[in-house]
């Protein structure tokens, strides 16, 4: 049975969940016997520990990496920046420089997830580590974003204010340092203070990291759409709005979906080509568009004199 905090299931059943290159440097450092089967060849290993199903490491008997995966990731990181011009050109929607960091910052996890996950670099080498790591970092600072998009919209703290943005940017560099930290110190063993062996070893289990990125995500998203559902429903009192929240919520479930069920059944049917992490990115990213339509629709003229200070 797995514990709370272990990787080893998601390690070893979802194809290219990227926190597994920190648990693949640590054993490779500590425990190389247990890495089995694919994974114990550093130089065609796929993302995962001991997987049942992975994508072999470019070049590796003719393998194309995860490139379904790369050509999602450049077609959001094109549609994100897209998103972000349009943001940047409503000078007088409320949350719009809130909304404009979230976007960059899941502008700026695409690329690191074409090179965490993208089958590109060798198994445990520092590179990987060290990417995976701010990886990590960017995905727990997204998240955070999220949240205080959520929280600004409740004008407790007036948009786009040092009140605002002193502490949206605290939290943003904290969120990412502690992940970051945790993530290097189970790749590397930089201090091994919560980054070291769990017991027993193949579990894989890291508490913190587990919470970091798995708890909070969630958490954060959950929040988020009480609140927004709160403001657009009982204060703005609109139903349209509410809609594309809705769906940008339904969106992101699916995605998570797509990667913790679908990807080893499409790693299985293409033998190991492709897997469900190219559906997962691109229905995040229109759960990112449709959040984009969700606010600007809660800050068009008519409703801005309504409840919005000017």
């Amino acid at each position: 049975m797995a514990g709370f905090g272990d990787f080893q299931p998601l390690c070893n059943i979802v194809p290219s969940y990227p926190w597994c290159n920190l648990f693949y440097s640590q054993l490779w450092r500590k425990a190389p016997e247990l890495l089995v089967g694919e994974s114990a060849d550093r130089e065609s290993a796929p993302v995962g520990v001991n997987p049942e199903c992975g994508i072999p490491r470019l070049n590796f008997n003719g393998s194309i990496s995860n490139v379904a995966n790369i050509a999602a990731c450049g077609a959001s990181f094109l549609f994100v920046l897209t998103l972000v011009i349009l943001c940047n050109r409503r000078k007088a929607a409320v949350g719009r420089i809130e909304l404009r960091s979230f976007l960059i910052v899941y502008l700026l996890t695409l690329p690191f997830q074409i090179l965490s996950t993208g089958s590109i670099f060798e198994q445990g080498s520092l590179v990987l580590t060290i990417l995976t790591a701010i990886h990590a970092g960017l995905v727990t600072a997204m998240f955070w974003g999220l949240l205080a998009n959520g929280i600004v919209a409740t004008q407790v703290v007036e948009d786009g204010t040092l009140s605002s943005m002193i502490p949206y940017t605290i939290l943003t560099i904290l969120f990412f340092g502690v992940t970051t930290y945790v993530s290097l110190d189970i790749g590397l063993g930089v201090t091994e203070l919560v980054g070291g062996l769990s017991t027993p070893p193949e579990a894989l289990r890291n508490i913190p990291l587990f919470v970091l990125t798995s708890i909070w995500p969630a958490a954060a998203a959950v929040v988020y759409f009480i609140l927004m559902t709160y403001i657009v429903l009982h204060v703005l009192k609109e139903t349209k709005p509410m809609w594309f929240y809705l769906l940008s919520a339904i969106l992101f479930v699916l995605s998570q979906l797509a990667m913790f069920l679908l990807s080893r059944v499409l790693c299985n049917a293409s033998q190991a080509k492709v897997d469900g992490s190219f559906i997962a990115t691109l229905l995040e990213t229109a759960a990112v568009g449709v959040l984009y339509l969700a606010w600007k629709g809660i800050t068009e003229e008519s409703w801005d004199d309504d409840y919005y200070p000017n």
